[in-house]
């Protein structure tokens, strides 16, 4: 085949997650074409995805795609996934010094200076850039919403009172209020904030809307709000809230959704002891990050980097067959398909991967409560575990519990003991998390199965 075909057969393979193929594929097509931007630039990227040395392909790939910011952001990953966390900030301060309104550039070195464990001063690209950029309402925006995901609430109402002198009257920056008095806890505020964004429409704000309205037990008001978002894009934001409200008033939609019982599985998988050990001691040396993302749901410990299955190495090919396998068996135990239900409806012929990764957790660590709006099905696998979790169900695996700060009286549907072995599958729409431990290693991998 020449190049081009070569290309072709790369993306088409890494399509149906076939990653191994594809990168055999793509190095061929850059073997007979060294110069093709766009062969460098997926070269670059499957390398990366496949836990290959990729910051210097990302390096080729900028100089002959110049200007091209996804890859610029690319490399920056790649160089601190491979231990240049400096090279990494140099390179995207280097950038955000021409392109001072690039969001997603301030956004990823935030990320990195804060799961690296700089968590004093990990913004101050978002405070130098809006000093100087005062014309820039989505930068402070993005910079509200930065500080927003690991709640410094103190900064978050410094960033908007400040965005709000520089752009008064935004709706933007009055949903903002309204999200922030509400999720602070300030009732007072809240209600007035409540009133002003009374005519706005927007999937975000609506979902702060039905987390307004559970917090006061304004079960009717909540569901009429996610309702409306039902069958649009934004739906699989709102499916776990109705959970929630439909469990909270006795409505029978609550088990239509959830299933009766729960559409979950606990499956002790066929893996002997070698297996798991060996696993665990490869899995240990993915974890190299210091703190955790702060999008993601993990407290006291760390979350792998690039998608765990995606890895060549062959305990993580061998579990991976093993658990897809198993994956394979909960989704034809399913009921029949319902073209109304987030779970019954999507496509079952295919089994795509959504991501996938590892999570070590450490003494008191673990899960806050949380679902996948992105995924269809998700999991939980456990490699090791603490020998003196504490007493049960201290590391248990709760599902169907609320976030605590919505402040509502509703049980687990289940606690799962964990097991070396052991494999959990239920609907990405269903809340999970986990109870904290007393001391000890906590090692899973976990993945979502992608809605088709």
């Amino acid at each position: 085949m020449d190049a081009a075909a070569l290309f072709g057969a790369a993306c088409q393979a890494r399509q149906i997650q076939d990653i191994e193929s594809a990168v055999e594929a793509i190095d061929e097509a850059h073997r007979l074409s060294p110069d093709n931007p766009q062969i460098a630039a997926v070269r670059a990227l499957l390398h990366y995805e496949s836990w290959r040395p990729a910051a210097g392909l990302f390096a080729r790939a900028c100089t002959l795609n110049p200007g091209d910011m996804e890859l610029i952001r690319n490399r920056a990953l790649a160089l601190a996934s491979e231990g240049e966390r400096d090279a990494a900030e140099t390179l995207l301060e280097s950038a955000l010094e021409q392109h001072p309104k690039w969001t997603e550039g301030h956004g990823i070195l935030a990320r990195i200076r804060l799961t690296t464990g700089d968590a004093v001063d990990y913004d101050r690209s978002y405070a130098g850039a809006c000093a100087h950029q005062e014309g820039s309402l989505a930068l402070h925006l993005a910079w509200f919403h930065q500080a927003a995901m690991i709640r410094d609430w103190e900064k978050v109402g410094e960033i908007l009172a400040k965005a709000e002198t520089l752009y008064p009257g935004q709706n933007a920056l009055r949903s903002a209020r309204f999200y922030l008095a509400a999720e602070t806890g300030d009732d007072a505020a809240a209600d007035t904030a409540f009133a002003d964004v009374e005519g706005l429409r927007d999937p975000g704000l609506d979902l702060c809307r039905v987390r307004y309205h559970l917090r006061r037990g304004q079960w009717g008001a909540a569901e009429e709000c996610a309702r409306r978002h039902i069958g649009t894009p934004a739906g699989a934001m709102f499916w776990p809230y109705l959970s929630l409200i439909w469990r909270l008033t006795g409505n029978a939609l609550a088990q239509w959704l959830d299933g009766a019982p729960p559409h979950l599985a606990v499956l002790d998988l066929d893996i002997s002891s070698a297996q798991i050990s060996d696993l665990a001691e490869m899995l240990r040396r993915l974890h190299i990050l210091q703190a955790p993302y702060p999008e993601q749901s993990v407290r006291g410990g760390t979350q792998t980097d690039r998608p765990l299955f995606f890895h060549p190495d062959p305990e993580v090919q061998s579990i991976r067959r093993t658990i897809m396998d198993a994956v394979r068996g909960y989704v034809e135990a399913l009921p029949p398909p319902d073209p109304r239900h987030p779970l019954l409806a999507a496509d079952r012929a295919k089994l795509l991967l959504d991501g996938s990764w590892s999570v070590r957790l450490v003494d008191r660590g673990f899960h806050a409560s949380h679902s996948h709006v992105n995924g269809w099905i998700s999991s939980a696998f456990y490699v090791a575990l603490p020998d003196q979790p504490g007493p049960a169900p201290s590391g248990h695996f709760a599902l169907g519990t609320p976030p605590p700060e919505l402040g509502l009286d509703l049980p687990a549907y289940q606690t799962v003991e964990p097991r070396p072995g052991r494999l959990v599958l239920f609907p990405s729409t269903m809340w999970h998390s986990t109870i904290p431990f007393d001391a000890g290693e906590r090692l899973t991998i976990a993945f979502d199965i992608k809605r088709t």
